[in-house]
């Protein structure tokens, strides 16, 4: 290890990324992007398939993979040589949806309007992240809070794994209940997650990668209904295919949004981004070792700006807000503590635009057990929170459970500084909480009675 890295320091890479002075190596740094984009490569068809019910033109899906591609790799390109951190960003979840079946579906606004009004929120992203209005919100967020938030990402992205792998389904009665545990997906999965949290713990290199591929390679030798409900079809269409978006380039109405007055949708797209933005890279800094013990993450500037400038080229191009994606925690547990990892993953983003066809043969069942593994690490952040006081373990725990329950990592950080700001008032500590703490507990109940 030591002579590898030796080896790096006399490096253009090594002094592009300070891989050696963080205490890593290159093939570290490539596995641990590889991890990242295998992990998150579901979105080059989720967001397409959400998307193309808002986005009415000829060959919708085709153009959308494309400009998810495009998207993810440019704002992991900005995180990768400005920020130099091991994050990758896409098209968010959630987000997406809430373009394409709210303010285009439910309140009626053409898609391009909706482009134009997520344009503005990534100016408007930009401005808060380069000037004090950024480093102003995250320093009043308390240390303690920081580490929940952490466990909460955890939770989170243990749930989503759940749900891919198919232990869990939902419930009209119960919400949530046991999955199909007869099927053989299933089951590929729990053999996933034994594999992953054995090579863990045996110290293998790679151990999430191989995970993955080992999980991959099953699923399409033994023929088993992980794709889609069905067994793995072969490249019908060959492993090459590229389809140009100009319907799409461009196309965002700047002016209308402004003329159609979408205060609140533009504040939406706004609010969500940032503390999901907030919330992720508070998570991943801390997991990486990147936060310091005043809970102060590296290059915040970068990091943040990273996801204002990829919304903003996002709405451009013609994809919905483009944000930080919490499954760059799985290149972080390979290893990975540069921008190198990021630039690997964005190479392969824009490659996925070409072979896309090759990214759709790994199935949720090969991706999911990795999900779950690291939600079982991020968990042991909980251990910072003083349990036995009850103005920081009431507002953790809400947190924590908020994300999961809730599917939303806002949702979950909203739980926290709202009752964090009303239990330090009521109990006789309004004084220890900073003003700018209730002015976000106010924008936040605003936000959940009056936007939704």
């Amino acid at each position: 290890m030591a002579e590898t890295t030796s080896r790096a320091s006399d490096t253009w890479l090594d002094r592009q990324f300070h891989i050696s002075e963080r205490g890593s190596n290159v093939p570290t740094e490539v596995r641990g992007g590889i991890t990242t984009f295998l992990t998150m490569a579901y979105i080059i068809f989720v967001n397409p398939s959400i998307l193309s019910a808002a986005i009415d033109v000829d060959g919708a899906i085709p153009q959308l993979v494309t400009v998810t591609c495009m998207a993810a790799a440019v704002g992991t390109l900005v995180m990768a040589l400005w920020g130099n951190l091991p994050f990758a960003l896409a098209p968010g979840l959630g987000l997406n949806a809430f373009f394409a079946f709210t303010v285009v579906g439910t309140l009626g606004f053409a898609w391009q309007t909706a482009l134009g009004a997520v344009f503005i929120s990534g100016l408007i992203f930009i401005v808060v992240s380069i000037t004090g209005l950024r480093e102003w919100i995250l320093a009043a967020i308390p240390l303690y809070l920081k580490h929940a938030i952490t466990a909460g990402i955890g939770a989170f992205l243990a749930i989503i794994g759940f749900a891919n792998a198919g232990l869990i389904a939902d419930s009209e009665a119960t919400l949530v209940t046991r999955g199909d545990w007869t099927v053989p997906g299933l089951w590929l999965a729990v053999l996933g997650i034994i594999a992953a949290a054995a090579l863990l713990a045996l110290r293998v290199q790679g151990a999430l990668l191989i995970s993955i591929l080992a999980i991959t390679v099953i699923s399409v030798v033994s023929g088993a209904a992980v794709y889609n409900g069905e067994p793995f079809g072969g490249f019908v269409d060959g492993v090459v295919g590229f389809t140009w978006p100009a319907d799409l380039i461009g196309a965002m109405d700047i002016g209308a949004a402004l003329e159609a007055g979408l205060l609140t949708v533009v504040f939406t797209f706004f609010f969500v981004d940032f503390f999901d933005t907030a919330g992720t890279l508070i998570g991943l800094s801390d997991r990486a070792g990147m936060m310091d013990e005043d809970g102060n993450i590296d290059a915040p500037t970068a990091a943040f700006t990273a996801d204002g400038i990829a919304t903003t080229v996002g709405a451009a191009l013609g994809t919905s807000s483009t944000t930080t994606f919490i499954e760059s925690a799985s290149g972080i547990e390979e290893g990975a503590k540069t921008g190198l990892a990021s630039l690997v993953t964005a190479a392969l983003f824009l490659g996925a635009m070409i072979f896309a066809p090759l990214a759709g043969a790994i199935p949720q069942v090969a991706t999911a057990p990795v999900l779950i593994v690291i939600g079982a690490m991020m968990m042991r952040s909980a251990q910072h929170v003083d349990w036995s006081e009850y103005r920081e373990s009431v507002p953790a725990f809400l947190a924590i459970v908020g994300m999961p329950f809730t599917y939303s990592i806002t949702d979950g950080i909203s739980l926290g500084i709202i009752t964090h700001a009303a239990i330090m008032a009521v109990s006789g500590r309004a004084r220890d909480v900073r003003p700018v703490m209730y002015i976000l507990a106010a924008l936040l109940l605003w936000r959940f009675f009056f936007v939704g």
